[in-house]
């Protein structure tokens, strides 16, 4: 258990890395479209690779084109857009608690579509969720001076479209492909669609160097690509409760690296709607007691 262990803290770790590595990317004022579309690049190479290693062949665009689009865009395209522009304006830390509130997204919308049933304790915990984003965008918080709250709306986007993802697969299926599989064909379509978009409104994004900010760029890419294999490798080995604990490491750790690699401080409710945030994904989180809690080997 000390392997999963430390592989729980590796995956959360590196997830949380991308968060303070995405404000550096675009304090330059690089439009969104351009960001995505060279992530996508070294994300379709480095999963090109991992999908050679593992022997996985390429799935048909053609035969999954739903299914692929789908995650293209509610994965990457429209998230990363608003994201992107939300970073912009918000300390990375209040954007690490920002997306931890996926999963009170995804409970209601679940709710809706008939794959969960109302639970008082689960739905407590999207309470707690929507009591931290009203103390983040009260008075007194720490957001800059300034900083329209409007931004918090902006950032919201994203943890509902992942939200929504999350059900838009589990209700179309997976079409018999792998995880990688399906994140290839995703994301050569958001490369697709990104470069569409970049091109079409004139914000190409000219690389003319290495740095802080490029290395920034790349570097997100291939800390998600390594977080998120390593999460689907820890699902294998310990099933999807125990990796579902990858989510107060992913938020811990993007708010203390955004203290450290950043220099942010945060305000005394910034800090109460963390703690609300963390307790609210434990109450979302359902009770799965027939998962073996051991690795298979």
């Amino acid at each position: 258990m000390i392997r999963l262990y430390l592989a729980l803290l590796i995956i959360g770790t590196t997830w949380g890395f991308t968060i303070p590595l995405t404000r550096i990317s675009v304090s330059t004022g690089y439009h969104p479209f351009g960001l995505i579309f060279w992530q996508q690049v070294v994300m379709v190479v480095l999963l090109t690779v991992l999908a050679h290693w593992r022997k996985l062949p390429f799935p048909s665009l053609a035969k999954n084109p739903v299914l692929l689009v789908g995650i293209a865009l509610l994965g990457t395209i429209i998230p990363n857009s608003f994201s992107y522009w939300a970073a912009a304006h918000l300390p990375a830390g209040i954007m690490s608690i920002v997306i931890a509130i996926v999963p009170m997204f995804a409970l209601p919308v679940a709710m809706s579509m008939g794959f969960e049933r109302f639970e008082l304790r689960r739905m407590t915990g999207i309470a707690l969720g929507a009591v931290a984003m009203v103390l983040i965008a009260g008075p007194e918080t720490s957001l800059p001076e300034g900083t329209e709250v409007f931004f918090l709306l902006i950032a919201l986007i994203a943890p509902f479209c992942y939200g929504l993802e999350g059900n838009f697969v589990l209700w179309r299926g997976a079409g018999g492909l792998h995880p990688i599989q399906m994140l290839w064909g995703a994301s050569v379509i958001a490369l697709v669609l990104s470069g569409a978009l970049m091109l079409g409104t004139g914000t190409q994004l000219e690389v003319n160097g290495l740095t802080v900010v490029e290395l920034a760029i790349a570097g997100s890419a291939v800390f998600h690509v390594i977080a998120y294999t390593g999460y689907l490798w820890l699902v294998g080995q310990a099933g999807s409760v125990f990796a579902s604990q990858v989510a107060y490491l992913v938020t811990s750790s993007g708010v203390l690296l955004s203290m450290i690699l950043l220099g942010e401080r945060y305000g005394l409710f910034v800090w109460i709607a963390l703690a609300l945030v963390l307790l609210g994904i434990t109450l979302v989180q359902p009770r799965q007691t027939s998962e073996v809690s051991t690795p298979s080997e």
